[in-house]
């Protein structure tokens, strides 16, 4: 069950089921189960080309999944529901909190460890040549916009400037990514693992590298065949655990990061070798991709009866 409890808190769920069709879609899929693509466009009146956009938007939402059945003539693609319930809960009155917002582009890491295939690139040029990762410690990975790499991570230094004797109540990080395949492959899972100060707070499994249709700010000299787009995540880390999307991801919480508001924090992605699907990592930049966005950080923190710091 997915539980909203702000209004802006899924701001795409809400645009994905602002359609009538794509409802429809929805309630064939909860009504049937797992369907074919073919079967599913027969049944929603709509020609295979003109399913395919809704589909991918229920996708990008995580309302729906797509998988390859292998097991019956030909690869087909089975659509099934992924949520059967989504709860919305705007009821109780909340106090208001102090926001702190703050981006960092794909390249703005400071650390990782990188295995090929791999490589990061401007919006105008690859940096380097591709598949090297010595590239990764370029001198201009911090105009890159996209990065991408089979295995390892990448670690960002957050900024946290908020007052120092504040409370954390909240912190979200947003983001677009993908699979990393060689070339692309929409059928090619990755266990993309997420760490806040050291913490695991969970694992997301990535269903593909995509590359069916441009990103629609992905630049018209990027090659059509690599990485064209991801889907966005955000990532929400409570008192109450860690969320995906507003889905439950771990018991991971506030309290176990060793959050200090005069310290930066440390946001790692990553594709470890023990993981069961390595199938890399994509993170697309405000330049490449369907999302005019960098790697967003949000945090929700209190101040009441304390100090607020000097401008």
């Amino acid at each position: 069950m997915r539980y909203i409890k702000e209004m802006n808190e899924q701001l795409d769920v809400f645009s994905a089921l602002g359609s009538e069709i794509r409802l429809q879609i929805l309630s064939l899929l909860l009504e049937n189960g797992k369907m074919n693509m073919n079967d599913l466009a027969k049944a929603a009146g709509l020609s295979a080309g003109a399913l395919t956009p809704h589909i991918r938007r229920l996708e990008e939402c995580d309302l729906v999944r797509i998988n390859a059945d292998n097991a019956g003539h030909g690869n087909q693609k089975i659509c099934e529901p992924h949520i059967e319930k989504i709860l919305f809960d705007f009821s109780r009155r909340r106090s208001r909190h102090n926001e702190y917002r703050s981006h960092l582009r794909a390249g703005q890491y400071s650390g990782c460890l990188i295995y090929p295939t791999c490589g990061l690139s401007t919006a105008q040029a690859i940096l380097g040549e591709v598949d090297d990762p010595r590239y990764f410690t370029h001198s201009k990975r911090f105009e890159a916009d996209i990065l991408w790499f089979t295995k390892g991570y990448v670690e960002y230094m957050v900024p946290c400037v908020i007052p120092k004797h504040a409370v954390i109540e909240q912190i979200s990080v947003s983001a677009e990514l993908s699979s990393e395949a060689p070339g692309s492959n929409a059928q090619w899972p990755s266990d993309i693992h997420f760490y806040m100060n050291g913490s695991l707070l969970g694992v997301w499994t990535s269903p593909g590298d995509f590359a069916d249709t441009p990103g629609i700010f992905t630049p018209d000299w990027w090659f059509s065949s690599w990485n064209q787009y991801g889907l966005l995540k955000t990532l929400i880390i409570r008192r109450d655990g860690t969320y995906i999307d507003s889905q439950y991801l771990s018991g991971v919480s506030l309290d176990d990061l060793d959050l200090n508001p005069g310290r930066p924090m440390y946001f790692r992605m990553a594709v470890p070798d023990t993981a069961v699907h390595v199938g890399g990592l994509t993170i697309f930049g405000r330049n490449f991709g369907n999302y005019n966005q960098d790697i967003e950080f949000r945090i929700l923190y209190s101040t009441e009866g304390k100090e607020e710091a000097h401008a």
